[in-house]
């Protein structure tokens, strides 16, 4: 079956987007710092209403952000603060567009954001804001369950 060009693989391929495991998702530029995408919103995505769902949508922002800072430091790093915002819904067989940036770095830390706009209308759906880092933050302890 004839990959598009760009089109993350499952078991690995274009490097920095090793992170995108959402079947479907279509890479329209990869740069330095930046990752745009865009999907179809899947049946298998969605909610009894027939939208998109917001946990699919807050894992789609999470690989998209992963990406983005993949392309800068080369690794995927830990997640140490995550927050999404919803704006509108996104339907189903609806095409969105995800947007991730690097928007900052200082010493182990980078902030990333993601938006997701629906790709006719350029709608708002949801912004992703992230701040990651290569190691554990100093003092970690781990679960203690």
């Amino acid at each position: 079956r004839a990959r598009r060009r760009g089109t993350p693989r499952p078991h690995g391929g274009r490097r920095a987007f090793n992170a995108l495991p959402l079947f479907g998702v279509r890479v329209s530029l990869a740069e330095r710092g930046r990752a745009v995408c865009s999907l179809r919103v899947p049946a298998r995505l969605t909610d009894a209403d027939g939208n998109w769902h917001a946990g699919a949508i807050a894992a789609a922002v999470d690989d998209v952000c992963a990406a983005a800072i993949m392309s800068v430091e080369g690794i995927i790093k830990v997640s140490v603060h995550y927050d999404i915002s919803y704006f509108a819904p996104a339907k189903h067989h609806e095409e969105v567009e995800m947007d991730g940036r690097v928007v900052d770095r200082k010493g182990r830390m980078t902030a990333v954001t993601t938006e997701v706009r629906k790709k006719e209308s350029g709608a708002l759906v949801a912004v992703g804001r992230q701040w990651m880092t290569t190691s554990r933050p100093k003092g970690y302890q781990g679960s203690k369950l």
